[in-house]
Order: structure tokens, then sequence, then C-alpha cells
């Protein structure tokens, strides 16, 4: 563990807090068309579920595809080249959603926003790992997730100040000849056009991982950003670890690497978590508060009040998160999370079993937010950036970010399906049993991982079963 003392944690912060911007930008991107939605729909003259459903949903697609790509171009060239290219992305996106004039271009801004949002989400976590202290890695990991959930109310707050009021019983030609629908639906997608572009510049003022600089074999520089991180001896020790994790071979490592019997079981891990993540439910929240609050028996006006209710929520219990990571630990906040949703889930599925609706839903609705803000939301992203080996990290998390992003697709998908067969008490009660799962899965095989430099512990994940076996032989028996 490193001397904080000779840590220049002002240079950490700052590096990490810009990074975390991809963060910001991905939870605006993520979030904004919810609001956007109504106007932009009338203006394009969107009526049938198909249309409604591509407008939402074509985002998707490119996360999909920025995230297959980021492994491949974070490996050969860096963490920052790709983050930079998402700023880019994130600005035309902004830009270029708020001029579409066709529906066709409108989805093509919004596929160019989602690849931004692959990238974003797979490198962000990765360079924040790579550049922090072992003992303050959980805490800086998180603050990405913190940057998420600003970004998620950022674009709820600046959706509804923009948006004119508009009366409950207006028809869609009436929302079209309105300032909201010529007009106003623009300027939400394009306020993200300002932040990304401050994305993009500071990009160029921070430097890039000194773990991938080793592995490309540039070790002079990586010692350079290690000693900027903190003391002579700091680096010294640091790159040593690094060098001895790369291995003598320090050259390209092939996609097929990630199915060794060493780094199989961590990449399945990996992939288990960034799917669980998603099917813990709590998504299905934010992507169908409207449906489930008026399930509940709300009125619109009163949705729009708990929607942003959820969003302060979700903030407020993220920022208590960040200290937690590194004290209590990676593995107890995973499994105090599953353990809570799989009871407020029981509890949420009863309330509509037996009739209950108004105030206490949306209690138990936000308990669940502030679990999941606390322990699934932050965690995940937190364990994806560390357990993966260095010299496969950046193809490991692509597949683990792709995984994550298929999961979001399957569970966006699936919510309206299920609740017309189930009903909303049905859905809930489908996603205890998955957060239960979930639960006995990170029991029996999530280690802990807080305070351990990523080259001790990739030594000690990618043990073979067999060696396992035999350490475990070899150990003196107690009496």
């Amino acid at each position: 563990m490193s001397d904080s003392k000779a840590l220049n944690m002002p240079y950490v912060w700052m590096i990490c807090l810009v990074a975390a911007c991809g963060g910001l930008l991905f939870g605006y991107d993520w979030v904004v068309i919810g609001g956007a939605k109504p106007f932009y729909e009338a203006y394009f003259g969107i009526t049938d579920a198909a249309m409604s459903g591509w407008a939402m949903s074509s985002a998707l697609l490119g996360c999909v595809l920025g995230a297959a790509g980021s492994g491949s171009l974070s490996d050969r060239y860096g963490r920052r080249l790709p983050l930079i290219i998402a700023a880019v992305l994130f600005t035309a996106s902004g830009v270029g959603t708020a001029l579409a004039f066709s529906f066709n271009s409108f989805v093509f801004w919004r596929i160019v926003g989602g690849v931004g949002i692959g990238l974003a989400s797979a490198l962000a976590p990765v360079y924040i790992a790579e550049i922090s202290p072992a003992e303050k890695r959980g805490r800086f990991v998180a603050v990405n997730q913190l940057t998420i959930v600003l970004g998620v109310l950022a674009a709820q707050l600046i959706n509804l100040m923009i948006a004119e009021p508009v009366a409950s019983a207006a028809v869609q030609a009436d929302i079209l000849q309105s300032w909201n629908g010529q007009t106003g639906w623009r300027y939400m997608f394009g306020a993200e056009a300002i932040p990304a572009a401050i994305f993009l510049i500071l990009m160029f003022v921070v430097p890039e991982s000194p773990r991938w600089l080793a592995k490309a074999n540039r070790y002079p520089q990586a010692e350079k950003v290690l000693q900027r991180i903190g003391s002579v001896e700091y680096a010294r020790v640091t790159l040593a670890d690094i060098r001895r994790s790369l291995g003598s071979e320090n050259q390209k490592v092939p996609f097929s690497t990630l199915w060794e019997p060493r780094v199989r079981p961590v990449i399945l891990m990996g992939i288990v978590l960034a799917i669980f993540q998603q099917w813990c439910g709590i998504n299905v929240i934010f992507n169908y508060a409207q449906e489930i609050f008026a399930s509940a028996g709300f009125d619109i006006n009163d949705t729009l009040k708990s929607i942003v209710a959820t969003g302060l929520i979700n903030l407020i219990f993220t920022l208590l998160a960040l200290p937690l990571v590194d004290r209590i630990g990676r593995r107890r906040l995973m499994q105090l999370g599953s353990a809570g949703l799989t009871v407020i889930y029981i509890l949420i599925g009863l309330s509509y079993s037996f009739g209950v609706t108004g105030l206490p839903v949306l209690l138990l609705v936000l308990v669940a937010i502030a679990i999941y803000a606390m322990t699934l939301a932050p965690v995940t992203w937190v364990l994806l950036s560390e357990i993966f080996p260095n010299r496969v990290r950046g193809n490991a998390m692509a597949v683990g970010t792709l995984a994550l992003w298929i999961a979001c697709f399957l569970l966006t998908y699936t919510f309206p399906l299920m609740n017309a067969a189930l009903g909303a008490a049905g859905s809930f009660f489908i996603y205890a049993v998955i957060c239960l799962a979930g639960w006995i899965f990170i029991q029996c095989s999530v280690p802990e991982t807080r305070g351990v430099t990523l080259e001790a512990l990739e030594q000690r994940l990618s043990r073979t079963d067999a060696e396992r076996k035999a350490e475990k032989a070899a150990m003196p028996e107690s009496h």
C-alpha cells in the first residue's frame, strides 16, 4: 500500500475528474431523450410503436458498437485517444441531433452519441483505475458513477427548465405547433455539446495511462507519469510491479488470450457482474418510470415530480457510496445491494398484488434506488475496472461492457412484455429472484479487491483451479 503523503493527490484528482466527464456525458446523453420524447415525436410525426421504440433505443446500437470497438482501440492507441474520440462524438451528437430536420438524421446522430457512450463507459473506469493508487482506487473509480448520476440529474433538470408547460389534454398536433415541438426539444439535445466540448479540451491536459505506456514498451514515459502521481520511490516500485505483471513477452496480445485457463474465469466473472448490474432491474424504474408510477396511481404531474425525486435520491446515495467502496469493501457492498433489492422487490410486488398505491410504492421505489446507488451501480464499475489482467484489460473491459449493454437492451426490451404478461407484481418478483441469484454468485465467486494493487490482484485471480487445489493441499492442517 502506497504512502498517501508521497502521492500528488490534487494531480490524481484532476486526472480522475477529467476522465469522469465521460460519465457525465454518458448519463446526460442516455436520459435526455426521455424528457424530449413527446416533442420530437410530434415534430417527426411518430405515431406507431415501432418508430417510437427505434427512436428511443437507437442509441443502444451505438453503445454496442462503441463497447465492441473500445478494446482494440484502447489496446492499440491507449486509453486517452479513444476518450478524446468519445468527446468528439458527444459534441457532434449534441449538435447534430439538435439540428436534425428528418427522422433518419435524428436516429443517425443518436447512434453517434451511443458510440460515444460505449467508448466512455468502457474506458473511463479503466483509465481511472490504471492511474489511481491502490488504497484509493475504489473511491476514484466510483467518482465516474457519481458523474453518470450527475449527468442523469442534469438532463432531468434541463429538460424541466427548457420545456414550457403543456396542458394534460394536449394532442400531438397541439404540441407540434408549440415552442416545445418546434424548438424546445432541440435545446434539450444541443445543451450536451457545451460540456462535451469542455471534456474534449480537458482530455488534452491529462496524461496517458502509465500501465498502457508500459504495455507498449514506453517505460520512460510510464515512469514519468508515475513520478507526477507520486514520489520517485512510488514510481520505481509501481513500475517494477507493472513490468512483473506484463512478463517477459511484452507484445501484442491476441483476443483469444481472453479464453486461456488463467484468464477465462475472470472474464466470465466480469460478464456475469455486468449482466447482473442491468438485470437487477433498477434501470426499469428509470426507463419506464412513467408507466410504473402510473400503475401506482400517480397522475402525470406527480409522476414528473417523482422522477426528479428518483434522480435526487440517486445522487445523494451515490455520494454516500464514495467513501464506503474503500472502507467497507467491494464484495460486502455487492452482497448488501443484491440482498437489499431482493427484499424491496418482494415488497413492491406485494404492494401491487394487494392494490397498495401512492406514497408507499414511491417510498419503496426510492429505497430501491438508494440501495442500488450505494452498491451495485458504482461497485460493479469498480470491479470491472480492476479484476482484469494488465495485458488484456482493454479487450476484457470491452467484453464486459459489451455484455452490459446487450443486457441493458434485453432488460429494456423485455420489461413491457413481462409487464403485459405478468403485471407489475410478477415482473418485480422475477427481478427479486434474479437479485437472489446474484447474491449467491457474489457469495461464491467474487473476491474482495480493496487496497490491493492491480498487479497483486492479477496474480491472485489468475491462478488456475489446479494451482489453487495444490496450494490448498500444501497448507498445513489446522488443529
